[in-house]
């Protein structure tokens, strides 16, 4: 998995509520177990018209937010189901950080899990920030997760509280699969210790 350290990008604002993750990644497009491939259809009841066409007022589809690493949005982030396909359309769109009032539970696990970043805020910091976003790709934000602190384009810096276990996991790269292999040598040296005490088993 990819480290999160620090990333200074433009941020994308969704000013909306409720947003779930049939509207993160609809349904027909959950047939793959590949984590790679569906950020051409990240919010694609959004982007897209009937006809495929891009709909030019959605955020993303605007120049200026066609590289956002930075999702500021609304509270309750991620409701819906859990499919995992979520964080994987958002992370392979290019964003590593969300920034909400709240998140449903399962989706901001699931992020840790998958390289993303979910940060809360109090509603009036997430305006705060909703306002900076606006301003569009000269305007940047610095996230920092060593120094839990989220820093706007005109400089003001506010602070975020995170998970110390989640804050590790990301800054090191580290998934389920990444957390056993830190475990392997006191796996083996339990394994070794087992076959020598218990060999019948």
């Amino acid at each position: 998995m990819d480290k999160f350290e620090k990333i200074t990008g433009i941020a994308a604002p969704l000013p909306l509520v409720n947003v779930d993750t049939d509207m993160i990644i609809p349904k027909q497009f959950l047939k793959t177990i590949k984590r790679t491939g569906l950020g051409v259809n990240l919010f694609d009841e959004m982007r897209y018209d009937q006809d495929g066409n891009e709909i030019p007022d959605f955020v993303l589809n605007k120049p200026q937010y066609r590289d956002a690493e930075v999702l500021i949005a609304g509270d309750n982030f991620g409701c819906g189901s859990s499919r995992e396909h979520a964080p994987w359309a958002i992370k392979d769109f290019g964003i590593r950080c969300v920034v909400a009032p709240s998140f449903a539970d399962i989706f901001y696990n699931n992020c840790f899990k998958n390289g993303i970043l979910p940060i809360t805020l109090p509603q009036e910091q997430v305006d705060v920030l909703m306002q900076d976003a606006e301003k569009g790709a000269n305007a940047r934000m610095i996230v920092d997760l060593e120094a839990q602190t989220i820093t706007t384009s005109d400089g003001d810096t506010m602070s975020f509280e995170i998970d110390q276990f989640k804050k590790h996991c990301l800054l090191e790269g580290l998934d389920d699969i990444g957390l056993t292999f830190e475990k392997v040598a006191a796996i083996d040296t339990f394994e070794e210790k087992m076959a020598q005490e218990r060999p019948w088993v």
